[in-house]
């Protein structure tokens, strides 16, 4: 009796994920799904637990609002010093692996340890020198300059941490990935709990915070050098830079390509939370947050896809595979519909039960307004995932840092005429922005796949 269905469903699967590109990327994000669903679902419950715990200290939505603009705060300012070194390993490293070139692989990787330890050294100097001014612009609460600085110093916590990581998806260790993800994340939560029954406020809160990142990048470092090691041999670390002589212009283009890219990101998208405190105050900005927080159910299984989507596409590139490059971004989009959609429509009817349950509080309703407005940019965002990942896996770095650029320009200068609008206006300039840039991207991704055959290699 059940036969038939079994084969139905056997040949469906089999037509779905008819090739080794897409298997492996299923597989591979299956891991990180699995830990994106446990850990969003660990950090939803600190994120309730961080919540009331500020409520004891008389800080309450407005906490939320100072503890996402500290966060941010030092986010981008290691962004801007950082060169998005997970992206120059997982394209250059697997160049040269495919190319049977490990020496040159090594050098990559070692270049960009340095690249991204500097970048962090960096940047926690100008957290700590920059902290006066961020409390003045972001916080309602004056003399928290130490919050600042010590939630800064996670970006010497991460020293070696994006180059590590762009290791572990090159050489395909979501699995390992996955659990080091959820360790950090049940570190965290046992020690907002511990937070939450002592009374402590939101110094305390950073330092649980501190801990589960701690964890995490001692582990993915570790793994990082174990693997280096058994690929290249115990002393890869004395391969000399000087290797790469003959790709240096190209090396230099990616990394200042994607590190300008993510500057112009920091600016358009990522350092919302700046935004909304810097021109509604630490209320507003913690109601906005909330928003976003909720956004999350959106993006539990579809963020993961880009990381393990785009050394596929570079390999599929790399090996003049165009069949695979076609299918893995059709069927991508595909699946990403397949749960955005559903789970979009489950936000806009059930979203204000949803504010209430994480919240605890009624009064977090006014952040409904905006969670709509984001869940209609988030889920066009979601479906074309694989727009930045494509472009750079065709080697056109520098594209999506000028259509980023575009969009930043358009939402700066609606942020300073439209920002009395509270935050539904934020809400629509940030879905406005996705949809923006993400079509401009994809149309410069399909005139790319039109001059190409779609013929696989022999």
């Amino acid at each position: 009796m059940l036969k038939l269905p079994l084969d139905r469903l056997e040949k469906l699967y089999l037509r779905i994920f008819d090739s080794e590109f897409l298997r492996r990327i299923i597989r591979n994000s299956s891991y990180l799904v699995s830990a994106t669903v446990i850990s969003a679902g660990i950090g939803m419950l600190q994120g309730a637990l961080q919540f009331r715990a500020l409520e004891n200290v008389g800080l309450g939505v407005a906490g939320i609002g100072l503890l996402g603009a500290v966060a941010t705060f030092s986010n981008v300012i290691n962004r801007f010093t950082s060169f998005r070194i997970d992206e120059l390993v997982v394209k250059y490293v697997r160049l040269y692996q495919e190319r049977g070139e490990p020496k040159m692989a090594a050098a990559v990787y070692k270049l960009a340890a340095i690249l991204e330890a500097g970048g962090s050294v960096v940047a926690f100097a100008l957290i700590a020198l920059l902290a006066p001014l961020g409390v003045q612009l972001f916080s309602d609460i004056s003399g928290v300059e130490g919050i600042f600085i010590a939630y800064g110093s996670l970006v010497l916590i991460n020293l070696f941490y994006d180059s590590s990581d762009g290791m572990l998806q090159v050489f395909n260790r979501f699995d390992a990935k996955s659990v080091i993800d959820v360790c950090q994340s049940v570190l965290r939560l046992v020690l907002t709990v511990v937070v939450y029954f002592t009374g402590g406020g939101l110094y305390e809160i950073i330092l649980a915070e501190l801990g589960g990142r701690l964890l995490r990048s001692l582990a993915v470092m570790v793994l990082a050098f174990r693997i280096a090691a058994k690929e290249w041999g115990r002393d890869w670390w004395r391969t000399p830079i000087a290797a790469l002589q003959s790709d240096r212009r190209s090396l230099l283009a990616f990394a200042f390509s994607t590190n300008l890219s993510a500057t112009v990101s920091l600016v358009a998208k990522d350092s919302e939370d700046l935004w909304v405190n810097a021109f509604l105050g630490n209320l507003a900005g913690g109601l906005y947050s909330l928003a976003r927080t909720l956004i999350g159910f959106l993006q539990i299984p579809v963020s993961p896809l880009p990381y393990t989507t785009y050394p596929e596409l570079s390999r599929a590139v790399a090996q003049n595979n165009w069949a695979a490059v076609r299918k893995v971004l059709g069927r991508g989009s595909a699946l990403a519909a397949l749960y955005s959609l559903p789970v979009a429509l489950l936000l806009v009817f059930f979203g204000r039960e949803l504010i209430v349950l994480y919240s605890g509080n009624p009064e977090s309703l006014p952040a409904y307004a905006p969670l709509i407005i984001l869940v209609a940019g988030y889920s066009f965002a979601n479906i074309f995932y694989w727009s930045r990942a494509a472009l750079l896996a065709f080697n056109r770095p520098i594209y999506p840092t000028l259509v980023n650029l575009a969009g930043m320009v358009l939402k700066v200068i609606g942020v300073f005429l439209f920002s009395s609008g509270g935050a539904v206006a934020f809400a629509a300039l940030l879905s406005g922005y996705y949809v923006l840039t993400v079509s401009l991207s994809v149309l410069r991704i399909l005139s790319d796949l039109r001059a190409h055959p779609n013929t696989a290699p022999a």
